[in-house]
């Protein structure tokens, strides 16, 4: 019998990802290179965030 597919990994809250960017942010924005990487990869997550709202809004 086959297994059911796995749940995709639940998207975190728009509250929790802003905490994360304004934590990278609080030495006056300066980041490192590896800060500047994870930066951009909560800036894809926080849209992905926002979309999750809007659409669960509708």
């Amino acid at each position: 019998m086959p297994t059911p597919p796995a749940e995709p990994p639940r998207a975190r809250s728009l509250a929790v990802v802003n905490e994360e960017i304004r934590a990278l942010q609080q030495d006056g924005g300066l980041l490192s290179p590896e800060g500047r990487c994870r930066y951009e990869e909560l800036l894809v997550e926080w849209a992905a965030a926002v979309r999750g709202d809007v659409t669960e809004a509708a």
